[in-house]
């Protein structure tokens, strides 16, 4: 039985996790069905944007399966850890945008998937938390090191060695949330958000967010060098100078992502 419901509308597709009765719980199967997704969409240029949900209106994802988990041994974990760690690394990697949509809880590994995408939108009843530590462990699929890149080193701290989880309204305060929806629209905002994202040239947006990424944590100097070097990229593109003639014939650009 597929893990996702894929909804494909052209340059945007929405991917809902179908398990919202173990509360959309990362299994193996479903990291399976993730990872094939993603190298889908990023060994083309048909889709431009993803949204990331979670079925129903509790849990956006719950984190690892734990039922599942029980059953493991610990070679067993550490292949699961491998997976999601290469499952989330290659969301990071794909050209494409990924936005969450948070409709409800993202604990653990739920939250360290939102982390991975590139922005978050999340529903009022939204709760994202590190909790690893209430359970005898820590993040292991990078939340340790996105959530500190993302909101500062003070602040993980505060999430992840208390274990306390946050809602809606103190997510988007400290930044670890980029939008918030009202209620019953989070797909709307989410939707929105992936349209301007895709009127944009392709190739400009996918090296955009390379450098942001690539870039994180390096020395000044050595960032501006790398910045620098993408911009090259782009300048010998032809959306470049669709760019330049669209803006002076005052007209909407047509970019062919080359």
């Amino acid at each position: 039985m597929p893990e996702f419901k894929v909804d494909a509308r052209g340059a945007i597709e929405i991917w809902t996790i179908d398990g919202e009765g173990r509360r959309n719980a990362i299994s193996r199967s479903m990291l399976k069905e993730l990872g094939d997704l993603v190298t889908r969409v990023s060994s083309g240029r048909e889709v431009r944007a993803v949204i990331i949900t979670g079925a129903g209106d509790k849990a956006f994802c719950a984190g690892a399966d734990l039922k599942e988990r029980a059953t493991m041994s610990e070679d067993d974990v550490r292949a699961f850890l491998d997976g999601l760690r290469r499952t989330l690394r290659s969301i990071e990697k794909s050209d494409c945008v990924f936005i969450a949509a948070i409709n409800g809880t993202a604990f653990g590994g739920g939250t360290e998937l939102s982390l991975a995408c590139d922005l978050r939108v999340a529903a009022p009843a939204a709760e994202l938390g590190l909790t690893e530590t209430r359970l005898g462990i820590i993040p292991g699929g990078g939340g340790t090191q996105r959530l500190s890149r993302l909101i500062g080193v003070g602040r993980a701290k505060d999430l992840i060695l208390t274990a306390r989880t946050v809602n809606a309204a103190e997510a988007f305060s400290i930044g670890l949330v980029n939008r918030l929806a009202p209620e019953g629209h989070l797909l709307e905002v989410a939707y929105g958000l992936a349209e301007t994202v895709v009127k944009n040239a392709p190739l400009a947006v996918g090296t955009a967010k390379h450098a942001i990424d690539e870039g994180t944590g390096l020395e000044l100097d050595a960032a501006l060098a790398l910045e620098l070097r993408k911009y090259e990229e782009i300048l010998k593109t032809e959306d470049r100078l669709e760019g330049l003639r669209a803006f002076a014939e005052k007209r909407p650009p047509v970019y062919k992502g080359r």
